[in-house]
């Protein structure tokens, strides 16, 4: 994985509360953590939008293809 230098300045309080959530082993990996669970944060946000459709049409309303109700009932038996 390549790496890039990141040069900021942030809130002292805000920082020493980060550290001491843990033992990082360096600044870079608390970085690094963060901002991976922001993202992971936002993705999920993605998801959860994507499947609203869902949520719009209820699973026993059928459509062209049937109902989602009786798929996921066929669906469990089948196992």
């Amino acid at each position: 994985m390549s790496r890039q230098r990141v040069s900021t300045t942030v809130d002292d309080k805000l920082l020493d509360r980060a550290r001491n959530l843990q033992e990082w082993p360096s600044d870079a990996a608390m970085v690094d953590a963060v901002l991976d669970a922001l993202v992971g944060r936002y993705r999920e946000a993605e998801i959860d939008a994507a499947y609203e459709a869902y949520d719009r049409h209820p699973r026993e309303v059928a459509d062209k293809w049937g109902d989602l109700a009786s798929f996921h009932r066929l669906a469990a038996h089948s196992k």
